[in-house]
């Protein structure tokens, strides 16, 4: 994140994150088996979107008030091989990489809320944060229902 120091630059790289993670979440959703959890990529990809709002807002000068919590973490994404995606690749693998890209996404809003002097900016951040930390922890409990226990 070298050269990124003023709030509008932070800003516009996290819009560019949310835009990069709901593309990847309607492309995993058009392949996605079993076909529930379709809705569950398409419903991801619009809570990125939301997240884009959001963060447009901030840029817009609106002032959003963020409520932070902790979120728990099953820490399955440490424990797991990273995955590229592939065009026949298997549910098992759709989970590991949403895993992954929750957890970095996780780290970003941080990290991001470290760099900005904004106290409401950094809310919002650590707010994003942690619906990102909820999103992993859906495809962590999806991964332990139906991968882990087909043991």
């Amino acid at each position: 994140m070298k050269g990124i120091n003023t709030v509008e630059e932070i800003l516009d790289l996290a819009v560019v994150k949310e835009e990069e993670a709901a593309a990847f979440y309607q492309e995993l959703a058009q392949k996605a088996e079993p076909p529930r959890m379709r809705q569950v990529f398409l419903d991801f990809a619009r809570e990125e979107m939301g997240h884009k709002s959001k963060l447009l807002a901030i840029k817009q000068g609106k002032i959003l008030f963020a409520r932070p919590e902790k979120v728990m973490d099953l820490k399955i994404a440490d424990y797991v091989v990273d995955v590229v995606p592939t065009e026949d690749f298997s549910y098992q693998q759709a989970l590991i990489v949403a895993m992954k890209r929750e957890k970095a996404s996780f780290k970003l809003y941080r990290d991001l809320a470290e760099r900005t002097d904004s106290a409401e900016v950094r809310d919002v951040f650590l707010s994003l944060a942690q619906e990102e930390a909820k999103h992993k922890l859906r495809f962590e409990l999806e991964y332990d229902e139906y991968v882990l226990s087909e043991d």
